[in-house]
């Protein structure tokens, strides 16, 4: 049997910066919500503000990145070293 077998695929590291991607996107999809209207008749401007259009996609992406990087990333855990 190989001595690797027992290993996980991914490191301690690697699972705690995918945990912080996925709040970093939450965190984006958080600030994409609201902005709606209570009366289907009146039109809402609210909605189309910088937080939503800008700040939101961006925060979201930042947190797909980290995902990224937590996945494809070489991490070492300390036992290893």
């Amino acid at each position: 049997m190989a001595k690797n077998s027992d290993k996980m695929a991914l490191s301690a590291k690697s699972i705690k910066l995918m945990l912080a991607g996925l709040l970093v996107m939450a965190a984006g999809f958080l600030l994409l919500s609201g902005g709606g209207s209570d009366d289907p008749n009146v039109f809402n401007y609210a909605m189309f503000d910088a937080r939503r259009l800008v700040a939101a996609p961006i925060v979201i992406i930042a947190g797909i990145v980290v995902e990224v990087i937590a996945i494809m990333g070489r991490f070492k855990d300390k036992e290893e070293e």
